[in-house]
């Protein structure tokens, strides 16, 4: 079983070390594209290319993005989804974890157990589940959020921060089970880009236009804001109601591997120990 992941694995990068070398006729074809959508004069390195030129209408379909990580199923089905913790959760973990998978329709939540991370992974692959989602915590505070993505990665790790539950909320309603809205807010970086893909990739696809549900990722300096919120249609505007949970999630580590995989190669990582890391916003 090993050897067949890892040898699915080496395939997936071939493909994408293929798509790779063809980078720099992507920029071209994209260069031109942005030329004759303003109307300018074509740049006189993509005019003298005769057969970028020639070739250009059977280029229209060519996509730039590289990562097909979600591209078979995008649209198609609705993600499956877990929801578990580590070993031995605290009371206040269990009822977040719960919170968690109210989050996600399609999810539901299993009790790890005493169940090592590779068999439980396993049994994953085998029930065809989309995503995974670990959450940890310390002392009773949640701590970090780990989201793997089967049958080849990538797996995101975020740390929590300022996590409040819907039981802490006042007033807080009741939660909708109609799939939400998704709002993403100042991913502007093709870091921030790759986080939304996969996060939005965890909910399913064709919610509904008066869908009264919405969820909010929010980035400011790297740390992504998560609200969720009903909201009711009045003669004087619309009332909106928080139901919880609230927390921030900063993303430390990102993986080409599923979590099981301890030598997948690392994608990006947080480093704060640069002179520059807290000037720089990565998202």
């Amino acid at each position: 079983m090993i050897r067949r992941q890892t040898r699915e694995r080496r395939e997936y990068l071939y493909r994408k070390s293929l798509a790779l070398k063809e980078s720099n006729l992507a920029v071209k074809r994209q260069q031109l594209r942005a030329a004759l959508a303003s109307g300018k004069p074509i740049p006189q390195e993509l005019a003298g290319d005769d057969e970028l030129r020639r070739d250009f209408k059977y280029d229209e379909t060519t996509q730039d993005d590289i990562d097909d990580e979600y591209s078979a199923l995008s649209g198609v089905q609705d993600p499956r989804v877990v929801v578990t913790t580590s070993r031995d959760p605290s009371t206040r973990l269990s009822q977040f974890t719960k919170e968690i998978r109210l989050l996600f329709p399609t999810a539901v939540r299993l009790n790890r157990g005493n169940t090592v991370l590779p068999a439980f992974v396993k049994a994953c692959k085998t029930a065809a589940v989309t995503d995974l989602i670990v959450l940890h915590e310390h002392r009773g505070v949640p701590t970090s959020l780990t989201v793997s993505h089967f049958p080849h990665g990538p797996t995101a790790a975020f740390s929590l921060h300022n996590v409040v539950l819907r039981h802490d909320l006042q007033n807080a309603g009741s939660v909708s089970e109609a799939y939400p809205h998704l709002i993403f807010e100042n991913f502007t970086t093709a870091l921030g880009k790759r986080v939304v893909q996969i996060l939005k990739h965890m909910f399913p696809p064709g919610v509904k236009k008066d869908s009264s549900r919405v969820i909010t990722f929010a980035n400011s300096g790297d740390f992504i804001s998560v609200r969720h919120h009903v909201y009711v249609r009045t003669k004087d505007g619309v009332e909106l109601a928080e139901v919880g949970p609230r927390f921030e999630m900063r993303l430390y580590e990102l993986r080409l591997g599923t979590i099981d995989n301890k030598d997948a190669a690392v994608e990006w990582r947080h480093r704060g120990f640069i002179r520059t890391a807290n000037k720089k916003d990565y998202l």
